[in-house]
């Protein structure tokens, strides 16, 4: 008989055209689901609780699926992590309520940005940080997060929103902190962490949220000015898209 069941996914996204099966291309659903067709007559589809793009990376991705197997959840999670290559884990197994949706289900979510304004390049870090040439001023860009808390219309931060869609999100937190290197040696604090939580984020909305304010962060961008472009609802005049590399799915909520 079929159970249900719900995994936490780690994934560098460096070289995975996003989550979400694409025409011709490598994904994170498609490579899971490769792996368990091998334990089932039927195709199996996996649902994640949203869709990270093209070089987006996660630490807690989470999804569910339908499936009869003769394991238990750690056989299941040993068995996905043999043969799912090395940039995808499984870090969690456990059978969900026929009811569990990730997608459905889920009521918040978390992402980090990480940006880094050092002297030196950060050789070790340099796929997952935006590399920026001027030092950023994090009291600027604190001053300038305060405007996008709560429930807003964030049409000025996503690509290409549908007409009929709702682009009204609630954004209950956001982080903006120096950090060392994940590199214990480190003690500089050339690293910049940005960290999003809410309800829901729509197409490419943290990378333009964290393009507008590292612009408020260089001097580009006046603080006050946040609050006119997300009263404009117009995507043109909000700050630069930023790289995919920086941004990391950290944890998704439910009940």
């Amino acid at each position: 008989m079929k159970k249900n069941y719900k995994i936490v996914i780690g994934y560098d996204g460096t070289r995975y055209f996003g989550w979400e099966h694409q025409p011709d291309q490598v994904t994170i659903q498609g490579k899971i689901e490769d792996v368990l067709a091998h334990l089932s007559e039927a195709p199996v589809e996996v649902i994640g609780a949203g869709r990270t793009d093209a070089g987006v990376h996660a630490e807690g991705m989470v999804a569910h699926f339908p499936l009869d197997v003769d394991m238990n959840v750690t056989e299941l999670q040993d068995y996905m992590n043999h043969y799912l290559p090395d940039d995808i884990v499984i870090k969690e197994v456990r059978e969900a309520s026929d009811r569990f949706h990730a997608r459905y289900n889920a009521i918040g979510k978390t992402y980090r940005y990480l940006c880094y304004d050092g002297v030196t390049k950060p050789l070790f870090d340099r796929k997952y940080v935006w590399t920026l040439e001027q030092r950023l001023d994090i009291a600027r860009m604190q001053e300038a997060a305060q405007y996008l808390i709560g429930e807003h219309d964030f049409g000025s931060f996503c690509k290409n929103p549908q007409k009929k869609k709702s682009t009204v999100r609630t954004v209950d937190r956001i982080e903006i902190t120096r950090i060392s290197s994940r590199m214990e040696q480190d003690d500089t604090r050339d690293y910049i962490a940005l960290t999003f939580h809410g309800n829901g984020f729509l197409r490419n909305m943290v990378r333009i949220l964290t393009g507008t304010l590292v612009g408020v962060g260089l001097g580009e961008i006046e603080p006050e000015r946040v609050k006119e472009i997300l009263e404009a609802k117009n995507r043109e005049i909000a700050g630069v898209t930023a790289p995919a590399r920086g941004l990391c799915l950290m944890s998704v909520d439910y009940m």
